[in-house]
């Protein structure tokens, strides 16, 4: 029973990434090596990020949430978003194909670091627990939440993007890089369960992924 729960943690998490890897396109690019080249450049930004909040902001432990200090360290997102940069400007392709190399990279290199070992130690326990279903689900989102950003990165970066579009991606930029404090503001306050807290976290993201998508298509065809 365990062993399967495990199978259906696992293909909940993994298998969406798979897809996704053999329907954009991606297999017939054999992009593989590049998305492992876009995982690479994930650890390496993360480790930054590590260094960084480990030397100029304290962790928080209990009593009054300190609003000013988890904004700060949520700004240091901002490094996914240049990391995101960097592996678009190394490969050569149509936005697409960029967009998908670094967002598939990076997304996957996020799941494994931080949920293959949970899962493999946890859902393969004696007990049944829903948080590795949601652990599963987060993983998701998160793949979303990467494409999101990856597009609005390569949006942001064209040098012939209209003036006009500029401000709009801007903001859904803004938007991306603080959603997970706002997110987790929010959770704070209400004390919300942690299913209402995916389902929040799952509709914030598909809003953003809606928003995100009729830009690029009205960017894409102002300049196609």
């Amino acid at each position: 029973m365990t062993l399967f729960h495990f199978g259906n943690c696992f293909a909940l998490a993994y298998f969406p990434y798979f897809i996704t890897y053999k329907c954009s396109g991606l297999s017939e690019y054999n992009a593989f090596w590049k998305c492992v080249q876009a995982g690479v450049t994930y650890l390496f930004v993360q480790l930054c990020k590590m260094l960084f909040l480990a030397t100029f902001f304290p962790t928080w432990e209990g009593g009054i949430y300190d609003f000013i200090g988890e904004f700060m360290k949520a700004s240091v997102d901002v490094a996914d978003l240049i990391g995101l940069n960097l592996v678009m400007s190394r490969n050569a392709g149509k936005g697409e194909y960029k967009i998908m190399v670094a967002a598939l990279g990076w997304a996957t290199a996020e799941l494994i670091m931080s949920r293959c070992i949970p899962l493999w130690v946890g859902a393969r326990g004696i007990e049944f627990d829903w948080k590795y279903i949601q652990m599963s689900i987060d993983s998701n989102i998160s793949l979303v939440h990467y494409i999101v950003a990856s597009a609005q990165v390569w949006m942001i970066t064209r040098y012939d993007l209209y003036h006009t579009f500029r401000p709009a991606v801007l903001l859904l930029m803004f938007l991306s890089v603080y959603k997970a404090f706002v997110m987790e503001t929010f959770v704070h306050l209400f004390s919300l369960g942690s299913w209402t807290a995916l389902l929040a976290r799952a509709m914030v993201t598909g809003l953003l992924a809606l928003s995100t998508l009729a830009l690029y298509v009205a960017v894409v065809n102002v300049h196609s």
